[in-house]
């Protein structure tokens, strides 16, 4: 195979019966090879930074991991714990750059084995490959190993969100029963209270008045019985208070429930979560186990 010099034709012959493609000619004979080639470093030496880069910023990022945790530890389990922590840092760095610097080293690695002799440090070169995969492998590992911990954190953050909105519900309406005498019969009656941070209003928006229920029990069938009068005594008391107890005050919502959507953010399936009087609970506990319903109770102003 000949290259021409003058287009980069290349063809099968010889330059001194011309190219095939420019129809150059070759104006002497070709000049002879040294005696002496100096071994190529260039290769080498850029497996070998590639691989050095590659341990120190992960080392580095351990190192950081490890001194943000507080007084660094110098044990076995602290250093494990900050790897993850730094791996899980640059996972969306590490993942492409090492499967450039393998793929990349690879055949580079692989051009320098066709021609040994043309280079220098092929051991220190095959040394530094095989430090970026072994970087490379555990980064993976401790990626993976990080996964199930963050998936459950990431549960955790999400039920604690659900949670604080339900307390703050909860709390604003502790406030509105105890004003009222009955829980709210629609959950924007609760912004009627003071709320000089917002978080009543924002867990009151959360909630689709669709999915608010709320029950309530007849006062005369809750209260004692009141013990019979005699005398000036049932006359003062049928003449002056006949009239003073209003159809309001004789029912009072006492118990609530509504639904919010899970981690989807779309009502109507099993993630949903169900509160019932401050107790929470999700469709599918609620389908394996019906929700105790909680017997009437008296709730007033005293």
């Amino acid at each position: 195979m000949t290259i021409c010099p003058c287009c980069g034709f290349r063809f099968e012959g010889d330059l001194r019966t011309g190219c095939e493609g420019c129809g150059a000619r070759a104006v002497g004979e070709p000049l002879p090879k040294p005696e002496h080639e100096l071994p190529a470093y260039g290769r080498p030496l850029l497996l070998v930074v590639t691989g050095m880069l590659m341990v120190l910023a992960f080392f580095a990022q351990t190192v950081a991991a490890l001194i943000k945790d507080g007084a660094p530890s110098l044990n076995f389990w602290s250093w494990v714990a900050a790897a993850e922590t730094a791996a899980w840092r640059v996972k969306w760095i590490s993942i492409p750059v090492t499967f450039v610097v393998l793929w990349g080293g690879r055949r580079v690695y692989r051009s320098m084995m066709q021609v040994p002799a043309r280079f220098v440090g092929m051991k220190m070169a095959r040394r530094a490959l095989v430090t970026s995969a072994f970087v490379s492998f555990l980064i993976a590992t401790l990626i993976g190993i990080t996964v199930p911990d963050r998936l459950r954190q990431r549960q955790f953050s999400i039920e604690a969100t659900t949670d604080a909105q339900i307390h703050t519900y909860e709390r604003a309406r502790l406030e509105y029963q105890a004003l009222h005498g009955t829980v709210p019969a629609n959950p924007r009656d609760l912004l009627e209270l003071a709320d000089p941070d917002g978080s009543i209003a924002a867990a009151v928006n959360e909630i689709d008045p669709a999915f608010y229920k709320t029950s309530g029990a007849n006062m005369a069938e809750v209260s004692p019985k009141p013990r019979t009068l005699s005398g000036a005594a049932l006359r003062n008391t049928s003449m002056g208070s006949a009239t003073e107890e209003s159809p309001a005050q004789e029912f009072s919502l006492t118990t609530y429930e509504f639904r919010l959507p899970g981690e989807d953010k779309i009502y109507g399936t099993d993630d949903d979560v169900i509160v019932r009087d401050g107790v929470r609970y999700t469709v599918s506990e609620a389908k394996a186990a019906p929700i105790p319903a909680r017997a009437p109770r008296r709730v007033g102003k005293r």
